[in-house]
């Protein structure tokens, strides 16, 4: 047992000094600074392109309806045809052109009604547009009703639920999603790191075993200390890759986004909170009261226990899979040969990865998220997931923390002793690609 703390040692060193994971460690995060700079830059750039759509309004309704924003204008055409507007549109460079005929009623109107583009038109102009014409029907409809232009306006305002916890602090509208996505993002990072280190090892053994090199080591280390020493050794390089590209991305963040003057809030629709998209008269108190209700919401969130239960979950998680993948290394003599193997493996990850976006973020604390937080082979992504809505009450609750830990801590146990007995016996196996049979058999092999 004396000779795991040097396996490690010297698994650690070989991966920290080898040129790829030099070279990666500090390019991986100015590639993904540069994608989200790029991103961002583009979206910015997206925003400010405006769009002109024509309107020839041949009718006598819709005097004044269409009201430019920042994305869009509107030039109105007069004393044209239809096929002068057309080519005038066309030759002008506008987006698109909005006809509306010359009929006896607004119904008749709104039906022969069109929208003429040189491709398909986006959604989201398509909508607007729809949306004007269906409030100026709905108005007239109202108006035959004998209802004022006034009643009408105080009708259509909009009404949004005040929303309020049993202890009376108020809640708003899109958190959940946010939690939502810091919850997968983590879970993500669990499944990406679990799937690359886990490979780290399986390459390992795998080149020690093709060179001959194992024959050596096993001489003066048993097979299970040196599967240990591998994997602890490989779990720590990548610990500290991480720590690296979390500061380093941080800070290449920070300088590229001052640098480059780029707003962060572009990357959110003009930064507007959720539900304020596309209105135009947003009372300027009641937007900053909603952002310092998001600011107080994320600043709720339990950012600092999750990164602890990450390294937690990352750990024992990695631990698990990366004894699979050990094991799958020692029975094959190719990376060709673990295709078979690979893909149950994976298979539990994929799942913790669709389980939480159909089933976390719709209700953390239904059967379905709870069961899998649990299962050792999903709990390392899905409890992630679970824990932006925070521990005990209202959130995870603490048996269940501590229940998905310690199931972690027996499931890595008994695979490791499973792993052990197939790696024992398969990393002096050559020549031979093995059978799920096969690997039943060298786990009855006795010690």
């Amino acid at each position: 047992m004396n000779k795991l703390p040097l396996i490690i040692k010297r698994e650690y060193l070989a991966k920290v000094r080898n040129k790829s994971f030099v070279i990666m460690t500090f390019l991986s995060p100015i590639l993904m600074v540069g994608m989200i700079l790029l991103i961002a830059y583009l979206t910015q750039l997206n925003d400010n392109e405006k769009r002109v759509i024509a309107v020839l309004n041949d009718s006598g309704y819709f005097s004044n309806e269409f009201i430019a924003s920042e994305a869009t204008s509107y030039v109105n055409f007069k004393d044209l045809t239809l096929a002068e507007a057309k080519d005038s549109t066309l030759s002008l460079g506008y987006y698109g052109l909005v006809y509306l005929p010359s009929e006896p009623n607004l119904e008749q109107v709104a039906q022969r009604a069109f929208f003429y583009s040189k491709e398909a038109p986006s959604s989201t102009v398509l909508d607007k547009l729809e949306n004007t014409i269906t409030s100026r029907l709905r108005q007239e409809r109202l108006r035959e009703l004998g209802l004022s232009p006034k009643e009408y306006a105080e009708m259509d305002r909009s009404y949004n639920m005040n929303i309020e916890t049993f202890d009376g602090l108020q809640n708003i509208k899109g958190i959940n999603e946010i939690k939502a996505i810091i919850g997968g993002a983590f879970g993500y990072l669990i499944m990406m790191f679990i799937i690359i280190y886990g490979g780290f090892v399986m390459r390992s053994v795998i080149e020690e075993k093709t060179s001959r090199i194992i024959e050596v080591i096993i001489s003066s280390v048993k097979p299970f200390h040196l599967m240990m020493g591998k994997i602890i050794g490989t779990s720590l390089a990548g610990i500290t890759q991480f720590a690296i590209w979390i500061v380093s991305g941080a800070l290449l963040l920070f300088i590229g986004l001052t640098i480059f003057d780029i707003d962060p809030a572009s990357l959110t629709k003009g930064g507007m909170a959720p539900g304020m998209e596309g209105n135009t008269s947003v009372d300027v108190d009641a937007v900053t009261q909603n952002i310092q209700l998001y600011a107080q919401e994320i600043f709720e969130i339990p950012i600092f226990a999750m990164l602890i239960f990450f390294i937690i979950y990352f750990v024992l998680g990695y631990l698990i899979y990366s004894s699979i993948y050990a094991a799958i290394g020692a029975a094959v003599d190719n990376e060709t040969d673990t295709q078979q193997f690979i893909f149950p493996v994976i298979l539990p990850l994929m799942l913790a990865i669709y389980v939480g976006f159909f089933s976390v973020f719709s209700n953390p604390n239904g059967p379905i998220a709870v069961a899998f937080s649990l299962f050792p082979l999903t709990s390392p992504i899905v409890m992630l997931m679970r824990l932006p809505w925070g521990i005990g009450e209202g959130g995870v609750p603490v048996w269940q923390l501590i229940s998905s830990i310690l199931i972690l801590i027996a499931t890595f146990i008994g695979i490791v002793w499973v792993a052990a007995k197939i790696y024992r016996v398969g990393i002096l196996m050559y020549g031979k690609k093995p059978s799920y049979k096969e690997l039943y058999k060298w786990l009855k092999y006795s010690s």
